[in-house]
């Protein structure tokens, strides 16, 4: 049986414990709260420009600018988003077994497939399987800006224009709610167009300034914000990730204080009921 010292040494290792995820879980909670702003004030914007450029793309020539010209996908890219620390439940787990999927998928249709990586728990892990590694950005998942999107995104403009890729793609976890996150992948480049639309119900436009002086604009305005709405809504879903993690940590950290608690004062209840019966034995064999 444990001696009763190391029951009570276990208890206040578990009670620290349990202060530190109930204090993770208020961060993440505060954190969450600021980022889910910022989040939903990207998306509607994003989601628009997207709807907005698909459409322009698929009425405009494919050469009026490099963003827009669709070649056969041989070289991929794919971005993948994650968090730079763990203690988040199954957040960067989920990315990285559904990023694996699909690049078993690419890897069979493609020639040369590249990854690039935004966050270190992507990174680490990936880079000890046999896939090229490109550019790696760590460190700036936990305070997005905006300038740090419009860095990335040139980068991965610049691979796509200087024909180092077909195609890049971005993977990430969608904020759904504080209990549920979904991994997407998106096509980032070239700009999708709309499909299964008759070209009879495409009404062009007249464009002012010139057709390819807008695009000249939009496009990598359009890229830079795409990386900036999927690192916003991947943060947002790793806080929630690990508030709820947390939460649960500190439930089950407050359930086996009980369960020790309750094997404590049993063995101090049985090391008690001993000495009475080796008090009472011996005072029979005195009397």
């Amino acid at each position: 049986m444990p001696n009763l010292r190391d029951i009570r040494r276990r208890i206040r290792s578990v009670q620290s414990t349990q202060q530190i995820t109930k204090a993770m879980k208020m961060v993440s909670a505060a954190k969450l709260r600021r980022s889910q702003e910022n989040m939903f004030a990207a998306r509607p914007y994003a989601k628009k420009m997207l709807q907005v450029l698909n459409s322009l793309a698929t009425r405009a020539d494919q050469d009026i600018h490099p963003l827009l010209h669709v070649r056969p996908e041989r070289k991929v890219r794919v971005v993948v988003v994650t968090g730079d620390r763990g203690l988040c439940g199954a957040f960067n787990t989920n990315i990285i077994r559904y990023t694996s999927g699909q690049l078993e998928r690419l890897a069979a249709s493609c020639e040369s497939l590249a990854l690039d990586f935004i966050g270190r728990k992507g990174r680490d892990f990936f880079k000890r399987r046999s896939y090229e590694i490109g550019n790696q950005w760590v460190g700036r998942i936990g305070k997005v800006s905006y300038d740090d999107a419009d860095e990335i995104a040139g980068r991965l403009i610049e691979s796509y224009t200087d024909g180092k890729c077909d195609a890049i793609y971005l993977v990430y976890n969608e904020f759904k709610s504080v209990i549920a996150q979904r991994v997407v992948m998106e096509r980032l480049l070239p700009i999708p167009r709309l499909e299964g639309v008759p070209e009879e119900s495409l009404l062009d436009y007249l464009y002012e300034p010139e057709e390819q002086d807008l695009f000249e604009h939009l496009l990598p305005r359009h890229v830079t914000f795409q990386v900036y709405h999927a690192m916003l809504e991947s943060i947002a879903a790793e806080h929630a990730a690990r508030m709820t993690a947390m939460e649960s940590a500190t439930s089950n950290a407050k359930k086996m204080i009980e369960r020790l608690t309750l094997y404590a004062n049993r063995v101090r209840q049985a090391a008690i009921t001993k000495e009475i019966i080796e008090i009472v034995s011996g005072a029979q064999a005195l009397g």
